[in-house]
């Protein structure tokens, strides 16, 4: 495994299935429980619960799936992440490249999630539940649809 050049984090991208991504990247964005926060090299240590949403990798000049300026995108589903000062390890419970979502299903479970809501009742972990399957399929359309503009 070759060493980062300065200014570079490793990254990986690791679900119980796969490894999605590992290699240097100049920058991370993340979608944190409680909003989006980018990591650049250097970062102070942390760890983070990860929601619903992309991960965008700035790989630098180039990448491996060829997309201009190096942008990666993945949709993840929950999980962590930990960030050390030269690498940023994401645990997410599920990741997709964006062409990898079936958009059919995604909207399917938004409305599986908008009915577990209109039954929750007076129930805060049902609310809880089906707020997690709303904002989970809100993201994969999401990120559906900006690969499909960007075509």
């Amino acid at each position: 495994m070759a060493e980062p050049t300065s200014d570079q984090l490793r990254v990986r991208l690791v679900t119980p299935e796969r490894i999605l991504f590992e290699a240097d990247a100049s920058a991370v964005e993340l979608p944190a429980k409680n909003g989006y926060m980018e990591v650049l090299y250097g970062h102070a240590p942390l760890m983070a619960e990860l929601g619903a949403g992309d991960v965008t990798i700035h790989s630098g000049a180039g990448s491996e799936a060829g997309e201009p300026g190096g942008l990666l995108r993945y949709n993840v589903s929950w999980g962590f992440v930990e960030v050390l000062g030269d690498r940023v390890t994401i645990l997410a419970s599920d990741a997709l490249k964006p062409e990898e979502i079936d958009v059919p299903r995604a909207e399917h479970q938004l409305d599986r999630g908008v009915k577990l809501w209109k039954e929750a009742g007076e129930s805060e972990e049902a609310y809880d539940e089906a707020l997690r399957v709303i904002s989970e399929a809100e993201a994969k359309i999401s990120s559906a649809s900006e690969t499909t503009k960007a075509r």
